[in-house]
């Protein structure tokens, strides 16, 4: 019927076309679509190229990688005869009686990306099929707005497409509708259930549908409608836990939904008979024109989270460490154990739901990452003191030793870590702890350098390597470089590793126990790598964190004092940057600035302050910013009350910020540049506490940016001020970088970190 109406709209469309000029209507609406904002903009082009071939190879692309080989065929296939059938349809009509040449009748663009949609509808959820239509409509009005074609052109593109996806659909077949409850009633029946009331659970995009059934006997009976789940692991997967250090074991490829479903009722019937509490399985069966169904027992009870705490008890805490025992000793791997896949009846009895990613005769391994899944699970309903002391009670130290590298972002699925309120800092506060229960050091990771950071590394060093020297004449910074003096150059190369002897000074004064200055300095040069190829310096402060509690600090303790350590080196570059501004002769750039007096000015004030004032009262405000800034300012005052530490940590860090601004000095020096020493720490020191502002790793293009600017503004020429900035940040700040490299696996190897 599609095919045949599709097919009707098409011819009038055609005739309409051959015989009629455009009328008032449709120049009117063309009008109207050519004014929209964009002109002819790069955005307006990028949604028309949905229709063209980078679409085409995108979509089949993404359905290759979903390994859904026969829907890609379709939809090559259909997009290919779809672009023949508007070349041969546009030689048929010939041009419009306006004498718009340019414009072909259909428009091709719409009617590949409303072929492409109308293959795909079908296979989707009933809520998104509409949703998705909104393509071609968006890829039609880019085409009239870029004058590719006239309304009519876009309108019989759409239809063209919508019969060729009818068509593809007629020959290919096409997926059967939604299982309902009628059809879920008429398989049981033919499998012998005899059902006499059937109801829906709930609806979901994806994972199963579910249905309650009760049978005439007064049996209840869950029924799952198993749909498509991905179960490969995505090479995004395989990349994130490659750098958390923790090997990834690829699902075992499925060839159908029947095989799928089958796959859970083997692990389902295995579990159970080795004494796994869960729901036994009753049969499975296929629905007509529908998916697979798999039936059980119906265990009347709850999920956990939807327990109240107070009945989360160290009974049921016990007896749901029982059934994971259950599960390692018959190396099944559960691989979803979320708390909403334990079911608690209405004994207090836990009972394991959801084995549909299940895999029987699993590794070490992958029974170590149930653990975890289950510790976070737990924490997430009853905090993790509680989850980790119910783990150390039914499980020994050895057993819990190889889930430490597991508790840690990266290593773990979504699906599990989103269920923490504060994913990142209790995924650490539940290593730490499990860590000092069970005697055995906390796991660092293989390497702190995240795939996001690298391309952000890889293009910003890009940019500012590239761009920055635009701001005057390459050959002459090119020139300049050539005619440096080599021994100031390594005098600039020298103040970096300076630089880093004085943050481990520094380090000195915010640890709360004696460090050995080498080994300390050897973790600072390798700070160099983690920290400045993390955004933030995230790096610097986990490898000083590892370092800390492999001398035996608490975690709690070595935090504390990497986190005072960032504090006093941020209260000294601030105070730095402020007798910066001033250096510069802050008051020539402010003496025209004039701030208002009155009413508005007292009512902004106010304003501001109760909003600041409500912030810190908030129960959010009290816990991270209020409670951790009272604690923070205690700790600074009690170092300050002991002169030899007081002189370590902020000593330290005004020294590393000195001998940073000299290897500037040195730089210019090279270069032949008058170095105004004052001027010159003023711009460093301003260009450092800015620029790091930015969320980037090494703070690098603001940095640079900001540093040449002001040197500029102290009558350096841009060429030598682009030169100088560059050769000293490569020196000073990147090129420890490689030793620090060496230094961090060796503290690897030696178990330092």
């Amino acid at each position: 019927m599609d095919l045949v109406l599709a097919c009707l709209l098409l011819a009038c469309a055609a005739a309409v076309a051959h015989a009629v000029a455009p009328g008032p209507v449709e120049l009117g609406l063309t009008e109207q679509l050519q004014s929209l904002p964009g002109g002819t903009g790069i955005g307006w082009r990028v949604v028309a190229l949905l229709g063209g071939w980078p679409g085409v190879t995108a979509v089949v692309a993404v359905t290759l990688y979903l390994r859904r080989i026969r829907l890609a065929v379709e939809l090559a296939a259909a997009s290919a005869v779809s672009w023949v059938a508007c070349i041969g349809l546009a030689w048929l009509v010939g041009p419009r009686p306006s004498g718009v040449d340019e414009q072909s009748f259909p428009a091709v663009q719409v009617a590949v990306v409303s072929a492409l949609v109308a293959v795909m509808v079908p296979y989707l959820a009933t809520r998104w099929r509409g949703a998705l239509w909104v393509v071609p409509l968006l890829v039609g009005v880019a085409d009239v707005h870029l004058g590719n074609a006239s309304p009519l052109d876009a309108l019989a593109g759409g239809v063209l497409g919508w019969g060729m996806g009818a068509a593809s659909h007629l020959v290919w077949g096409a997926p059967g509708r939604r299982t309902t409850a009628p059809a879920v009633r008429t398989a049981l029946a033919l499998v012998g259930i005899d059902v006499v009331e059937m109801v829906p659970v709930r609806t979901r995009m994806w994972g199963p549908l579910e249905f309650t059934a009760t049978t005439g006997a007064g049996e209840r009976l869950r029924v799952d409608v198993v749909q498509r789940l991905h179960r490969r692991a995505s090479a995004w997967y395989r990349l994130r836990r490659l750098l958390a250090s923790v090997e990834v074991e690829d699902e075992p490829p499925l060839s159908s939904i029947r095989h799928e479903t089958e796959h859970e009722a083997l692990v389902t019937v295995t579990a159970e008979r080795a004494g796994l509490r869960t729901p036994s399985l009753v049969t499975i069966c296929e629905a007509r024109y529908g998916a697979p169904l798999l039936v059980r027992r119906e265990i009347c009870g709850r999920r956990l989270p939807e327990l109240p705490v107070e009945e989360v008890d160290d009974r049921l805490l016990d007896a749901v460490w029982e059934q994971v025992a259950v599960l390692r000793r018959a190396r099944i791997a559960h691989h979803d154990l979320r708390a909403r896949n334990l079911l608690v009846d209405v004994d207090s009895r836990p009972w394991v739901l959801g084995l549909t990613f299940g895999k029987i005769g699993a590794s070490a391994l992958r029974c170590a990452q149930d653990i975890a899944e289950v510790l976070v699970s737990l924490a997430s309903v009853v905090g993790v003191e509680r989850a980790v002391g119910s783990a150390c009670r039914r499980l020994s130290a050895d057993e819990l030793e190889p889930v430490l590298p597991h508790l840690q972002p990266m290593a773990l699925p979504r699906r599990i870590r989103g269920q923490l309120a504060r994913e990142r800092f209790e995924l650490d506060e539940l290593r730490g702890r499990l860590a000092e229960e069970i005697a055995r050091p906390v796991p660092t990771l293989r390497s702190p350098v995240r795939p996001g950071t690298i391309v952000g590394l890889v293009l910003l060093g890009a940019a500012v390597y590239a761009l920055l020297p635009l701001l005057s004449s390459a050959g002459e910074i090119v020139a300049a470089l050539r005619d440096a003096d080599r021994a100031w150059l390594a005098l600039s190369a020298a103040t970096g590793l300076v630089a880093i002897l004085l943050s481990a000074v520094s380090i000195l004064g915010s640890s709360p126990v004696a460090l050995p200055f080498w080994r300390n300095a050897t973790v600072q040069l390798a700070a160099a790598f983690t920290g400045r190829t993390t955004p933030g310096g995230v790096g610097f402060f986990g490898i000083n964190v590892a370092f800390l509690e492999r001398l035996g600090v608490r975690r709690s303790s070595a935090v504390g004092a990497a986190v005072l350590n960032l504090a006093a080196t941020g209260l000294v570059g601030a105070l730095c940057c402020l007798a910066g501004v001033l250096a510069l002769g802050a008051k020539a750039f402010l003496q025209d600035l004039r701030i208002p007096l009155g009413w508005p000015l007292v009512v902004a004030a106010a304003g501001v302050i109760v909003v600041g004032l409500g912030v810190l009262g908030s129960p959010w405000g009290r816990r991270r910013v209020l409670v951790p800034g009272l604690r923070l300012a205690r700790e600074l005052g009690a170092t300050l009350r002991r002169p030899l530490r007081a002189t370590q940590l902020f000593g330290g860090a005004l020294g590393h910020t000195v001998a940073s601004a000299a290897g500037l000095m040195a730089a210019l020096a090279a270069l032949g540049a008058p170095v105004p020493v004052v001027g010159v720490f003023a711009v460093f020191v301003i260009g450092q506490t800015l620029g790091h502002l930015v969320p980037v790793p090494g703070g690098m293009g603001p940095v640079e940016a900001l540093t040449i600017g002001g040197l500029v503004t102290l009558g350096v020429t841009p060429t030598v001020a682009v030169a100088a900035v560059l050769v000293s940040r490569l020196l000073t700040y990147w090129l420890p970088v490689l030793p620090g490299i060496v230094a961090f696996r060796y503290l690897q190897h030696h178990t330092v970190i």
